[in-house]
Formats: C-alpha cells, sequence, structure tokens
C-alpha cells in the first residue's frame, strides 16, 4: 500500500460511514474522511454568517498579510501537497506539483488585489448633492470544485472572496477531499478563522448542493463542472436571487493553419491535450488542420505521442496517468468506438492497457468529421481526433459550431489571421500560437453554455463584492 504523509489534514474525527478516498491508479485506500449531512453544512453556513462582520471589517492590508501567509505556508508544502493530490486523482506528480505552484498564484494574486477593491465618484446632478460608489463584499460565499484541480480550483474561488471580506464554504470533489482538507488547515496556520474558510465533505452531494443554492444565507455561488449540473444548480438558485458564476462544460478547437510553426503547433498540441491525461476543461477537444500541412502535423504529433509514459503518476518520468475512474475509461473506450465505426483511423492508442479501464493508451484518430460524437461531447480522456479543413472560413464554422464556448486555441504567423480569427471565434478564451491559456492575471471564463463569470485578474475580485451608491446631500 502506497504511504502518503496525511499530516496536512490535521486531526479529523472519522466514523465508519466516512467518504472514503481511493487511488485511482492502484485502487488502494487512502483515506476516509468526515461524511457531513445537510444539517450539519447549515451549520457551517450560520457560523459563516456570524462571523462575517469582523473579517469584513478588518482592513484590506491586514487580510493581505493573512493570504499572504497562506500563500507562503502552501509552498512551503509544495511537496506534501503534490503527493496528496497524486495520490487522490492521479496526475503526474510533476503537473501536481505545478498546480501547487499555479493554486498558490492566486492567493498572492487576491492578497494584494485586496487593497485595490476601488469605488467612484460620479460628478453630481444637481448642487448640494454628491455621488459616490462603494464597493462591499457580497457575503456568505459557496462552491462547489471538480476532481481535476482539486487545489486551484479552490484557491481560485476562495482566495478573491476572502480578499474581497466574505467568508467561503467549499464542497470539493468527493474523489479528491484529501488536498481540500490540507488547505483548509494551512489557513488555520495562516491566521484565517475557522468559520470564515471551511471544507465540507460528504457523500450526499446533491443535498449539500441545494443547501448551498437555496441557503437565503448564501449570497454568492460558484460551480466548476459539467453543464448539465451547472443548469440544475443555476435554477435552484433563482428561488434567492444570489449572484451565481458558473464555469462549465467545453469543446475546445485546436485549429493548425497552413501557415503555422509546425514544431510549436505539436508543443502546444501536447500541453493543451494531454496534461492530466486530457482531463481538463480547457484541453483541446478536437484538432482542425488544415490540408496543406495535415499531413505533417499527424506525423509529428504521433511521434510525440509514442513517446509518452503511461503509469502510477507517482513514478519517475510518467507523463499519462490514470483517468479518474473505470466510468471515465467507458466514456472515452465508446466515444473512439463509435468513431472508428464511422470511418475514423486509429494512428496511434485507442485502447485500454489495464483490466480495470483506468488508463488509456494516448490517442490520435484521423478522417473524424465534425458530426462524430467525439467531435461534440467533451473526451475527457487523453484523445486527439484531428479533422482535416480546407480554408479559414470553414475552420471557423466547424469550430463555431457547438453550444459551448469555454477556451480555444489556434496556430498562425499570418498577422491579419490571427487578429480575424481571434475576433471571429466565439470563446471566452482564445490562445493564439499557445496551447496553456491559464493564469492568476487573466479573466478565465466562458460564454454561451459554459458558463457565466470570471475568475482570476482584477475581474475576479468584483464577482465577490456589491455595488452600492451613495447619494450625500446637504452639501451647500
Amino acid at each position: 500500500m502506497t504511504v502518503i504523509d496525511l499530516s496536512l489534514l490535521g486531526e479529523r474525527t472519522v466514523t465508519d460511514d466516512g467518504l472514503v478516498v481511493e487511488n485511482p491508479a492502484t485502487g488502494e485506500l487512502i483515506a476516509s474522511v468526515p461524511n457531513l449531512s445537510a444539517e450539519d453544512v447549515l451549520t457551517v453556513i450560520e457560523q459563516a454568517h456570524q462571523a462575517m462582520p469582523d473579517w469584513a471589517n478588518r482592513a484590506a492590508k491586514e487580510r493581505c498579510s493573512i493570504l499572504r501567509r497562506w500563500n507562503d505556508l502552501v509552498l512551503d508544502h509544495r511537496e506534501k501537497l503534490a503527493a496528496i493530490m497524486t495520490a487522490e486523482c492521479g496526475k503526474p506528480l510533476i503537473e501536481s506539483l505545478g498546480e501547487v505552484a499555479y493554486g498558490a498564484s492566486f492567493i498572492e494574486w487576491f492578497a494584494e488585489e485586496s487593497k485595490r477593491i476601488y469605488g467612484d465618484t460620479i460628478p453630481h446632478h444637481a448642487d448640494g448633492k454628491r455621488i459616490l460608489v462603494i464597493r462591499q463584499p457580497v457575503g456568505v460565499s459557496a462552491s462547489i470544485t471538480p476532481w481535476n484541480f482539486p487545489l486551484a480550483m479552490i484557491t481560485r474561488k476562495a482566495s478573491p472572496a476572502l480578499a474581497a471580506g466574505c467568508p467561503m464554504v467549499v464542497k470539493p470533489a468527493e474523489a479528491t477531499p484529501l488536498t481540500a482538507l490540507a488547505l483548509e488547515q494551512l489557513a488555520r496556520e495562516a491566521g484565517i478563522p475557522p468559520a470564515i474558510f471551511r471544507v465540507v465533505t460528504t457523500k450526499d452531494p446533491a443535498s449539500i448542493g441545494e443547501v448551498m443554492c437555496k441557503s437565503d444565507l448564501v449570497r454568492k455561488f460558484s460551480f466548476t463542472g459539467s453543464t448539465r449540473v451547472g443548469k440544475l444548480l443555476a435554477a435552484k438558485c433563482t428561488s434567492t436571487v444570489k449572484k451565481v458564476s458558473l464555469e462549465l462544460g467545453g469543446n475546445a478547437p485546436f485549429i493548425v493553419f497552413d501557415d503555422a510553426d509546425l514544431e510549436s503547433a505539436v508543443d502546444g498540441a501536447i500541453a493543451s491535450k494531454y496534461r492530466n491525461a486530457g482531463q481538463t476543461c480547457v484541453c483541446a477537444n478536437r484538432f482542425l488542420v488544415q490540408r496543406g500541412i495535415h499531413d505533417a502535423f499527424v506525423e509529428a504529433l504521433t511521434d510525440r505521442v509514442s513517446r509518452m509514459k503511461v503509469g502510477n503518476g507517482a513514478e519517475p518520468d510518467v507523463t499519462i496517468g490514470p483517468l479518474i475512474n473505470t466510468s471515465s475509461g467507458d466514456k472515452v473506450n465508446k466515444l473512439v468506438s463509435e468513431a472508428v465505426a464511422s470511418g475514423a483511423k486509429v494512428e496511434i492508442g485507442g485502447h485500454n492497457i489495464d483490466a480495470v479501464g483506468t488508463f488509456y493508451a494516448p490517442t490520435i484518430l484521423t478522417g473524424v468529421s465534425s458530426n462524430m460524437a467525439i467531435a461534440n461531447e467533451e473526451i475527457f480522456g487523453p484523445v486527439a481526433p484531428i479533422i482535416c479543413f480546407e480554408n479559414e472560413q470553414e475552420a471557423i464554422g466547424i469550430a463555431n459550431d457547438t453550444p459551448y464556448g469555454l477556451a480555444a486555441y489556434f496556430y498562425s504567423r499570418d498577422l491579419g489571421r490571427v487578429w480575424r480569427v481571434m475576433e471571429r471565434l466565439e470563446y471566452g478564451m482564445v490562445g493564439a500560437n499557445e496551447g496553456i491559456i491559464s493564469t492568476e492575471v487573466a479573466p478565465f471564463g466562458g460564454i454561451k453554455e459554459s458558463g457565466i463569470g470570471r475568475e482570476g485578474s482584477r475581474y475576479g475580485i468584483e464577482e465577490y463584492t456589491e455595488l452600492k451608491y451613495c447619494l450625500v446631500g446637504g452639501i451647500t
């Protein structure tokens, strides 16, 4: 049995009916964590509400200092956090270490932004009056985060909330609660009051989601996950008309034009498609490659993919870890099989490589058409379906022919084309000649059915504030 240092979780009392956490690479039991009920979470929300005035009234500089200590503690414990993350979600250790740094960057960024929540003065409309606009913390915030980025998706939501003066209650994915609990422990060590940042773990996510959405004490709700679930949660939030942020599913196109730098495009494709075994919301989901460069791109990409090592993410040199569970493996296998049955060709991979079905070979498919399911559903696996196109107008048409609009990528050395395509792609985020676009300094989020709201950047903290207009009379 793999031994993981769980000392960062602090002391947790777990009963026999606790939430069991398993390693997707080995099937081994890692730990069991508390299974909170809806009533428990209601109590947590009430405690957050009671604690908020003290936190919100602290000077921004004080909140900044506490958050900076949290950032430092996260970085000081990066190896332990990364090991926990790899054990519970399967991603290679090098990627987990990268996520710790990425997640910490949001804490640091929003610590500083806490001192820059500015208001406005507006020229008055009548003598003796003055108009002010101020920003105040929205209130108790709640979020539901996914398993594929168990640290960064929490810090990207919790950091702006805490910086703005709001408490945050987080329900992590059932598969990956350990990283979240370690973050909570480090937050307490940094000086964040226990009621201000709470992680709630449960085997009953539906009832906890219902509590978060319908509680009138929760004034902001944030969710990262599937579009189907996001729609259901957003509908529940209407009963209290709370602020909502949703980062949902995607169908990211990765377009390679004839004039692209081939080596750069292949580097971007590897980074965008195969990170975390293809299990990210901004992964390239379908590749659109212009006919003139198609064969050269396929050959170069296949060569790179053939050198990938699949295995337990804790082992040296592994680049592709397991899928999160057997259901994910079944879905990927079904999409590939259907595509091949409809005329697609397997250039490499195309099969499970273990009996259980959590490890899937990194795969490239050619001869894919835009009407195949694999080009329309989020794959969430290490599969690159390639569609050949003729011209720029066709590529943009295929890319935009989806209800999703999270991320898109394209490669071209034609400056005019870069501007045209960048402006015409119907996506919230576009990478031109770049395969990795995520950073704490830029707004992350989608359009259409990929979500509403933005996380990260100076815009991210605004999601946790309310505008208040103040008219002051009697000046003369």
